[in-house]
């Protein structure tokens, strides 16, 4: 959305996306927000950017372009983009008394913030393609928000400017949209403050709610991380080591969600562990939760991110390779025996020339032959499975 936002930079979106589509990638996943500081686009609870939704819809109208579905994530769990900080800190502007971020589940002024935001999302017509978000089947699915946690509540039980918004260039509301192909409610949602878990489970079922009351036409899901929580005695002990106030099993068997998703990163998660010990762990950590989604949730599954920095000790691009590898082969197991998981998404595509956008996990196709091949090759096999 940034690069699209700037005629100049947009070729970088565009380039990108025919790389992609090149090495058979079909489905990404990006951000539809950016709440508050630079280059916002939404400056102010229902107060939008017009030049950063006209670069979301680039984006849209380019991955139709391209044959690639998009999932888009509605509010960032974390500060990146200003996520759900930015929101409590809208409403403490605004006179409400809140104790920590984690009140974003909770507070009703926050939550009627977010309600708008997806209300604006959804119903933005493309100013390119003149097609609503939520009528787009470029979009494959919403996500309510990016790894969300809670850990001030570890229980495990717990939208309107952005679905109205009318894109200025295809004269479509976004959530008439059928390039749109699904929402996210938020970039992996977290809610450390409440580990319960009641807060992000009773936010994510009035939030998905309220989305699917705006948006039948496409698919939902959460954007947790795979972290277990109470539904299920002794599910705990698969964490690696920690909560963060979801529940894989209670979140996804909300109504309205129509699969579920994962994230993989065992060098964040279990540090200073060495590269046996983490295989072992992404092996276990796939094939437990495509256990649970077939027999408990009856849903499908997503590896929704996954990656591997360059930042790390000890890091090669050949590492990077076998651990992709390691996660394509499981994943591609699964969808052979017609199991629930057969799709992975990595973190992050980057055009050439941005490298101040580098977190570390970019990969930059051009310059990574070794990483495209692997990654062609589980296209290849995914696609071979459809024919």
């Amino acid at each position: 959305m940034y690069m699209a936002s700037d005629p100049s930079t947009r070729v970088k979106v565009s380039d990108t996306f025919a790389q992609a589509a090149k090495y058979g990638m079909n489905v990404a996943r990006t951000w539809a927000f950016s709440d508050g500081g630079y280059r916002a686009l939404q400056t102010a609870p229902g107060s939008y950017n017009e030049d950063m939704f006209e670069g979301l819809d680039f984006v849209v109208s380019e991955a139709k372009k391209h044959g690639i579905y998009l999932i888009l994530s509605l509010v960032n769990n974390w500060e990146g983009f200003g996520g759900k900080k930015q929101y409590v800190q809208w409403a403490r502007e605004r006179g409400q008394y809140l104790n920590n971020e984690d009140e974003f589940f909770t507070n009703p002024i926050v939550k009627d913030y977010y309600k708008n935001h997806i209300k604006a999302v959804l119903n933005r017509v493309n100013t390119i393609t003149g097609v609503a978000y939520k009528d787009d089947p470029t979009i494959f699915a919403w996500e309510l928000m990016n790894e969300p946690r809670c850990q001030s509540d570890l229980s495990g039980k717990p939208i309107q400017a952005v679905l109205n918004r009318v894109n200025t260039i295809t004269g479509v509301a976004y959530k008439d949209d059928p390039t749109i192909f699904a929402w996210e409610l938020m970039n992996e949602p977290r809610c450390q403050s409440d580990l319960s878990g009641r807060a992000i489970q009773n936010w994510a079922a009035e939030m998905s709610a309220y989305l699917k009351l705006i948006d039948k036409n496409h698919l939902l899901e959460i954007g947790t991380e795979g972290f277990y929580g109470e539904s299920i005695s002794g599910k705990k002990q698969d964490n690696p080591g920690y909560e963060v106030g979801t529940d894989f099993i209670a979140n996804n068997l909300i109504p309205q969600i129509d699969f579920a998703t994962i994230h993989l990163y065992p060098d964040r998660w279990n540090p200073g562990s060495n590269e046996e010990a983490q295989d072992a762990f992404v092996q276990k950590w796939i094939q437990e939760h495509i256990n649970d989604s077939k027999l408990i949730l009856g849903k499908p599954l997503v590896v929704s991110e996954f990656g591997k920095s360059s930042r790390s000790s000890g890091y090669t691009v050949e590492a990077r390779d076998r651990y992709f590898g390691l996660i394509f082969n499981t994943v591609y197991g699964c969808a052979k025996r017609q199991g629930p998981c057969g799709g992975a998404l990595f973190w992050q595509v980057m055009a050439e020339g941005m490298e101040n956008w580098s977190d570390g996990y970019e990969v930059v196709l051009e310059q990574s032959p070794t990483t495209v091949g692997v990654i062609d090759q589980q296209s290849r096999r995914i696609s071979s499975l459809n024919q």
